[in-house]
C-alpha cells in the first residue's frame, strides 16, 4: 500500500517541475519554439518605397515643353482656349495617392497632336516584399507587353531615315516600330530610332515607337516612354496624327521630344 502511494506522488511531482521548465520562457504560455519564427519574421520585414505622394500631373509639364511637344497649341487663336489647352485635362482616378495622370489635345492644321503622363506609386500589401520590388515586378509585365524587338536586332543598321518611311523601290514589310522596311527585315529601321530598353532614365526605363495606317492614309505615330524610379512608374504616351494622306511624323524628333520630358518628369518627383 505505501508502494502504491509513493509512485503517484513522484509522478506528479515530475509533472510539475517538466511544467515550470516549459513556461519558465515566458509569462503568457508561449514556447520558446514560437520565438525564433516571430523574430525572423520580423527580420525580414519589406521597408517601404521611397516615395510617398505623387506630383499634380497636369502641372508638372511646363508651357515651353508643351509648345516643343504640342506646337498646334500655338496655332489656337482664342486666348481662353488656347490656356484650358496648356492646363490638359487630369485623368479620372480615385485615389490620387497612388495614381494620376493628365492628358492633352490639339487639333492643328496640319496634325492632331496628343501628349498624356501618368504616374503610379506602387505599395506593396505583403511585408515579405518591398515596394520597390512590387514596382520591379509590375514594370517587368509593363515591359513584356511592349514587346520590344531583340536586343541584336535593335542594333542592326540600316539606310532607312529616322522618320521610319518607306522607300519608293521596295515592297513594305512592317518592322518593330509599326513603319515600313525597305529591306523586308525588322533589322532595317536603325538602332537609335528602334523600341528598345532606355539605361539612362531611373531605375529601369523603355521606349517603344508604334505606326499605324498606310500610304494611302495618313499615319499615326505613337511614342511611348516608360521608366521606373524606386517605387514609381512613369509613362509618357506621345501621339501625332497628320491631317495629309502619307506624311509619316518623324521618329527621332518625337522619341527625343518624350525623352526629354521623360528626364524632366523624372526630376519632379519628390520622396
Amino acid at each position: 500500500m505505501q508502494r502504491k502511494a509513493y509512485v503517484p506522488g513522484v509522478a506528479a511531482l515530475l509533472a510539475a517541475l517538466l511544467a515550470g521548465c516549459t513556461g519558465s520562457s515566458g509569462g503568457d504560455g508561449t514556447t520558446d519554439d514560437a520565438n525564433p519564427g516571430d523574430a525572423g519574421t520580423a527580420s525580414v520585414a519589406a521597408q517601404p518605397g521611397k516615395y510617398r505622394t505623387l506630383p499634380e500631373a497636369c502641372g508638372v509639364v511646363g508651357q515651353s515643353t508643351l509648345d516643343t511637344l504640342l506646337p498646334g497649341i500655338q496655332q489656337i487663336a482664342d486666348a481662353d482656349q488656347r490656356a484650358r489647352a496648356y492646363e490638359g485635362e487630369a485623368t479620372l482616378t480615385y485615389d490620387t495617392d497612388r495614381k494620376v495622370g493628365c492628358r492633352w489635345k490639339v487639333e492643328a492644321t496640319d496634325a492632331t497632336e496628343y501628349l498624356s503622363v501618368d504616374f503610379e506609386r506602387v505599395v506593396s500589401y505583403d511585408n515579405a516584399v518591398s515596394d520597390d520590388s512590387q514596382a520591379q515586378q509590375l514594370f517587368a509585365q509593363t515591359e513584356e507587353k511592349a514587346d520590344l524587338p531583340p536586343a541584336a536586332t535593335a542594333g542592326a543598321t540600316s539606310d532607312v531615315t529616322g522618320s521610319g518611311s518607306a522607300s519608293p523601290t521596295s515592297s513594305p514589310t512592317a518592322t518593330a516600330s509599326g513603319s515600313a522596311s525597305p529591306s523586308g527585315s525588322a533589322s532595317a529601321t536603325p538602332a537609335d530610332v528602334q523600341p528598345r530598353v532606355l539605361d539612362d532614365l531611373g531605375d529601369e526605363a523603355f521606349l517603344d515607337d508604334a505606326l499605324g495606317g498606310s500610304g494611302s492614309t495618313a499615319q499615326q505615330r505613337k511614342v511611348t516612354v516608360a521608366f521606373r524610379t524606386s517605387n514609381v512608374i512613369v509613362t509618357i504616351e506621345y501621339e501625332e496624327q497628320p491631317t495629309t494622306i502619307g506624311v509619316t511624323p518623324d521618329s527621332k524628333e518625337m522619341q527625343d521630344n518624350a525623352r526629354k520630358l521623360a528626364s524632366q518628369l523624372a526630376g519632379s518627383l519628390s520622396g
